[in-house]
């Protein structure tokens, strides 16, 4: 038996419970892990408030993590006990000292990579691999905008469109967060509460508008992010650390100059071992030639990750955070 965190009803950080479970043995296409590290995200807390309900309860949470591959199942071929491997899950699960997985969503953690490092990159990493690369491909001369930079996404976002040639304009919370996205290489930084920060955009951009805009900030600064964009430029909206995005009427895009809006979700990237693998060696080949640094803000022992949730919904943190099984 090992211990995971698991909730009964959805809510605040305090439904999370402490509790044994039995993971079981590896099937057929599975392997058991020891964990060493998991990643803490916004999808953890939009799972556990209930915003996007799960399939069923008591539920673990979490998607992604890293460990040590202990045992595998039958017609594994391509992994070994003592192999480090991370991932990022479909399902929730990821707090938990062990846990069993399908070889096919494990991908094998490079030499020089740390553990923590895996496990803080695999989500957000390969979000920020979508949003850059695939969900609009930022070039050199693109005029990117980026909410919550000083985040796990956000943070991975700037240097990532920094390295492709990108005029990157970061929009933080506060005056100390302005200062780290400026050493992650923001050419521009905004303050949130200041209602003014579209129009500086627009003025940052010779009057033509930014050409996308990735927000996962939601309610708050929805709007004043389509407000950004130039004619036909494209609104990412990727999450709701804020609240969800109210209904909006179609004939708002057309207004503001035939915007183009996607929702997109990093499961829809993914969902081929191809797709995955293709995305990974994009994120590692970054992160290891150091055009991309994980910033990993805090830590914090899994069983504590009450008090992580409390903290990420009270923008306490920066970077990633890392849970410590």
């Amino acid at each position: 038996m090992s211990n995971a965190i698991r909730f009964h009803e959805p809510g605040g950080a305090d439904v999370l419970r402490w509790e044994q479970v039995d993971a079981g043995p590896p099937r057929r296409g599975e392997a058991s892990l020891r964990q060493t590290a998991v990643g803490l995200n916004f999808l953890d807390i939009y799972e556990r408030s209930g915003l996007y309900p799960v399939s069923g309860l008591p539920s673990g949470l979490g998607r992604e993590g890293a460990g040590v591959i202990e045992t595998v199942g039958p017609g594994v071929r391509n992994f070994k006990p003592g192999d480090r491997v991370a991932y990022v899950s479909s399902q929730p699960g990821a707090y938990a000292q062990e846990r069993v997985l399908p070889v096919n969503r494990l991908v094998a953690i490079p030499d020089g990579v740390s553990d923590r490092l895996a496990a803080a990159a695999m989500l957000k990493g390969l979000t920020a691999q979508f949003l850059l690369r695939q969900t609009y491909r930022v070039r050199k001369g693109s005029a990117v905008v980026i909410l919550a930079t000083a985040g796990g996404v956000g943070s991975i976002a700037v240097q990532w469109a920094r390295h492709l040639g990108a005029t990157v304009i970061a929009i933080v919370g506060s005056e100390a967060k302005a200062e780290l996205v400026t050493r992650l290489g923001a050419h521009h930084v905004l303050l949130q509460h200041e209602p003014a920060w579209p129009a500086r955009v627009r003025e940052l951009t010779g009057g033509r508008g930014a050409d996308v805009v990735y927000d996962s900030v939601g309610h708050e600064t929805f709007e004043r992010s389509l407000d950004c964009l130039r004619p036909r430029g494209l609104m990412v909206s990727f999450g709701n650390a804020s609240g969800p995005v109210p209904p909006l009427s179609v004939l708002e895009l057309s207004r503001r100059g035939s915007l183009y809006l996607t929702r997109p979700t990093l499961f829809h990237y993914i969902s081929t071992r191809a797709e995955l693998e293709r995305g990974a060696r994009d994120l590692f080949d970054v992160i290891g030639r150091g055009l991309v640094r994980i910033e990993i803000g805090q830590t914090y022992p899994l069983q504590d990750a009450a008090q992580a949730h409390r903290d990420l919904e009270g923008r306490r943190t920066v970077g990633s955070t890392v849970l410590l099984p």
